[in-house]
């Protein structure tokens, strides 16, 4: 859903610091809620006010920094309270200038699953009393949406996970997380695009380089778009693997 006077009234601003306004879109994470977002920030991007020096898309806000000696001021009024009334003056206008951010893109994500390769695939089954290929299925079955990048450089966080796959995080998190690690966590399903800490239950691991900071686009997903994953066997995935670090 566009942003319309109706759901205005949910947007929040805030300050962070003192070089940085949140704008917050609601208090669910929801589709509408990422939408208005994803159609916010397509608006910065192309309109970019003076002193802007970035834009961070989450869940429910877009945090913006800015450059408090540009932000052009008069006697009393701080940098804050002038981007503040900017932003409040600018939302209503955004759905009339016709700005919608980029059609999604679908990505294909091939997993090879427990194993070496999902070590928690088992523990994830039980919890839900379910076998490790039902685990699976469900996981597979599904479409999911990238609500944001974050984390770790690529690695996005994803909803539209069953319920019936849903998981803890592991009391302990581990020192290494190999890259592309497949993990859950609560009702959503993320990808560690590098080698890091981290306490997702590992349930397969992708031969997918999910960033590469030589590429055009260092980062393989982005907000917005959609995944599905597929599973793969062993042999398929050292050969996939091969490719994608070859090339």
């Amino acid at each position: 859903m566009a942003i319309t006077p109706e759901n205005l009234q949910a947007v929040k601003l805030y300050p962070l610091g003192d070089k940085a306004i949140v704008v917050e879109f609601g208090g669910e994470i929801n589709r509408s809620v990422h939408q208005r977002i994803r159609d916010f920030s397509a608006y910065l991007a192309q309109y970019p006010f003076d002193g802007m020096i970035e834009q961070v898309p989450a869940f429910t806000t877009v945090t913006i920094y800015y450059n408090p000696a540009l932000i052009p001021t008069q006697k009393g009024i701080s940098a804050y309270d002038k981007l503040s009334s900017y932003i409040q003056q600018l939302l209503p206008n955004i759905a009339d200038a016709h700005i919608t951010a980029p059609a999604p893109q679908t990505i294909e994500v091939p997993v090879c699953y427990g194993g070496a390769y999902g070590p928690d695939l088992e523990f994830v089954a039980k919890h839900n009393s379910l076998s490790p290929e039902e685990v699976i299925a469900i996981h597979t079955e599904q479409e999911y949406l990238v609500y944001m990048i974050g984390f770790a450089p690529g690695f996005p966080y994803m909803g539209g996970m069953s319920e019936k796959i849903a998981a803890p995080r592991r009391d302990a998190p581990r020192a290494v997380t190999p890259q592309g690690s497949v993990g859950i966590a609560g009702k959503q399903t993320g990808i560690y695009p590098i080698e890091t800490p981290g306490g997702w239950q590992l349930i397969g691991q992708t031969p997918l380089l999910l960033f590469h900071p030589k590429r055009e686009s260092p980062s393989l997903l982005h907000a917005g778009d959609m995944v599905r994953f597929t599973s793969i066997s062993e042999e398929e995935y050292k050969q996939r693997k091969e490719q994608q670090h070859g090339s």
